[in-house]
């Protein structure tokens, strides 16, 4: 049977930043717009559009908003201005998420796409969360979900799947956060994942060590030796159809996975376990800086971001790619009917 098509919330973002620019970059390429319907303020599209119809340096195409279905939030579009985000921007940024996040919740949507924001506009308005994840999952009223990068090689057409074990915290703080509890919250959810939204019923799954050399047998780090090689033991035995390979040294841990991304091989894992933010980001955003998308795994529904801010310093110059929200929403379309598929089977 046929499932619908899926139909998609698409958020604004920081209405000062490059969320406008990139969505009428993005539509343009997309031929099925009648499953999206953005969720913003018009007049901010319609001021961006025609600011890139009189750019002589705008190279991609952009659509009219006119052309565009609409959930219109009002705001103060006096107080916004391209390449200064401020508690205004914030604040508009804020309710685009809420509305999408609240229709979505009554069954109106099956995903939201969401344009980038800026946390410090968010605290100035007043609105301290340290990203959207964490008010999508709260206002959904799970807390069991998790950060995956998704990209799509160009080079060879393997994709390749990212997950952190923590995300937005210190450096200092991440020994400290990691443990087996953590990691094993994680590694369900990646699991669930792989095969629920992507279709792999037998993963392979690379598993990042914490320290140079995985801690060198406990000479540079005793925390693989005392509890990550231990645990992963454990996860061998619960998930026998998973090939879990690891703790992978972290400085070769991508060495692998950037010949299969350009084409030199074929070595590359279902999935990337990292521990922490940069060791999993850093590698992701030098092979698939334009192409990466952010997914929230564990809400209700599906959640996919371009992997990218708000470019405060580009914005209103015609210059921003729309590439990385193009593929947010392709994933978004793509998963809508893996997930829909499993939960119905479920």
């Amino acid at each position: 049977m046929k499932l619908p098509a899926p139909r998609l919330a698409l958020t604004l973002g920081d209405p000062a930043g490059i969320g406008p620019e990139v969505i009428l970059k993005a539509l343009s390429k997309l031929t099925k717009l009648d499953e999206i319907t953005v969720v913003g303020s018009r007049q901010i599209l319609q001021q961006t559009y025609q600011q890139l119809r009189a750019s002589t340096i705008t190279m991609q195409k952009a659509i009219d908003p006119e052309q565009l279905q609409m959930i219109d939030i009002d705001i103060d579009v006096d107080k916004i201005t391209p390449g200064m985000g401020n508690a205004a921007s914030g604040a508009a940024s804020f309710a685009y998420l809420e509305t999408a996040i609240a229709h979505t919740l009554a069954g109106e949507f099956d995903a939201i796409v969401t344009g980038p924001i800026a946390k410090h506009c968010w605290k100035a308005a007043g609105h301290h969360y340290p990203g959207q994840t964490e008010l999508l999952a709260e206002r959904a009223g799970v807390n069991r979900f998790g950060m995956l990068f998704v990209a799509k090689s160009p080079h060879s057409g393997w994709t390749m799947r990212t997950l952190l074990a923590t995300t937005h915290i210190p450096l200092r703080q991440v020994p400290d956060t990691l443990n087996p509890d953590l990691l094993s919250r994680k590694l369900d959810l990646f699991v669930e994942c792989l095969e629920q939204n992507f279709g792999i019923q037998t993963p392979k799954i690379a598993i990042s060590g914490l320290n140079p050399h995985s801690g060198e047998n406990g000479q540079l780090g005793t925390e693989e030796k005392d509890w990550l090689i231990p645990w992963l033991e454990e996860m061998r035995d619960r998930y026998p159809h998973v090939q879990l390979d690891g703790p992978i040294p972290p400085d070769t841990l991508w060495v692998k996975p950037a010949q299969t991304w350009f084409g030199t091989g074929n070595y590359g894992h279902d999935g990337y376990l990292a521990l922490y933010h940069d060791q999993g980001l850093i590698p992701v955003k030098l092979m698939a800086f334009d192409r990466a998308v952010n997914t929230t795994i564990g809400l209700p529904f599906i959640r996919t971001s371009p992997d990218h801010g708000t470019g405060f310093d580009i914005a209103g110059k015609g210059l921003a790619n729309g590439a990385s929200m193009k593929a947010a929403l392709e994933l978004a379309m793509d998963i809508v009917p893996h997930n829909s598929a499993a939960q119905k089977k479920g």
